[in-house]
């Protein structure tokens, strides 16, 4: 097995190759994995022509799986969600914000797997920004005045009867969302997360789920998160990824955020 440490500023992205993943991987290579997924956050398989089993095989490594509430999934496999979009498609792009994956729900995941079937010649990328570095960029005085800050995250903006996508207006999106009353609930997470495996902080925070800081005043709240935002998002935090077709990523929730790219219409794009 070989890895390589994708040069980037951000301090994100482990490409792992000459990996069968199509066969069962060894504990010692298992093992390899963890250490640089935990320490680079985005760990890179190309060339990985997966079955839905043998996906799933692999995605059971990181943990047990998670629940999408509000996706449908595949009909065959309750466990796999089709990520795609039609070449003629006019709706926008699915994940198209700075989120981090289901951050909504009372145990989020730690872990987020998607494996490329169809990817357009142009576009398509996918941003991730470095939560942890951006933390410990911050000055001393912010970190200690956001510490022990706790916030509300919700799945109501995009995902409510009311939300995002029940209300958009274009009709034609390929993707199968379920809006719910359920999304109105919330739950509170630490605004800074400290990671269990490498002890290190990171903001827990996205724009798209996190509606904000207990016990803070609106006005303050808002100020706080758009701050936090702004800085998070500054271009040396960030990690942008081509995709190729048969290539898997898995990415750590804990963190990373991420969003999807468009720049690709007249083409298909298909991903699990």
């Amino acid at each position: 097995m070989k890895s390589k440490i994708i040069e980037s500023h951000s301090g994100l992205g482990v490409e792992i190759s000459d990996l069968d993943l199509t066969k069962k991987v060894l504990k010692e290579d298992q093992n390899i994995i963890l250490k640089l997924w935990n320490k680079y956050s985005v760990a890179i398989f190309p060339n990985q022509t997966l079955s839905h089993t043998q996906f799933q095989n692999f995605s059971s490594f990181f943990g047990e799986y998670g629940d999408d509430p509000y996706l449908d999934s595949l009909k065959t496999n309750p466990h796999i969600v089709e990520v795609k979009r039609k070449a003629k498609e006019k709706a926008i792009q699915f994940g198209s914000t700075w989120h981090s994956d289901w951050s909504f729900q009372e145990k989020p995941p730690s872990a987020t797997l998607l494996h490329s079937k169809i990817i357009p010649p142009i576009g398509g990328d996918t941003l991730f920004a470095n939560t942890e570095k951006a933390y410990a960029d911050l000055s001393s005085g912010l970190k200690k005045e956001i510490d022990s800050l706790m916030v509300f995250h919700s799945a109501k903006r995009p995902y409510a009867v009311d939300g995002f996508y029940a209300t958009e207006e274009i009709s034609d999106r390929s993707m199968k969302i379920l809006p719910s009353k359920k999304a109105e609930k919330s739950f509170l997470h630490p605004l800074v997360c400290i990671h269990p495996i490498t002890n290190k902080k990171s903001l827990f925070i996205n724009p798209v789920y996190s509606i904000a800081i207990k016990d803070m005043h609106e006005n303050k709240s808002e100020r706080l998160l758009m701050q936090l935002y702004e800085h998070m998002l500054l271009d040396k935090y960030i990690y942008r990824h081509t995709w190729k077709e048969n290539m898997l990523l898995v990415w750590d929730n804990r963190t990373v955020i991420h969003q999807a790219e468009g720049g690709y219409d007249g083409h298909e794009r298909l991903l699990h």
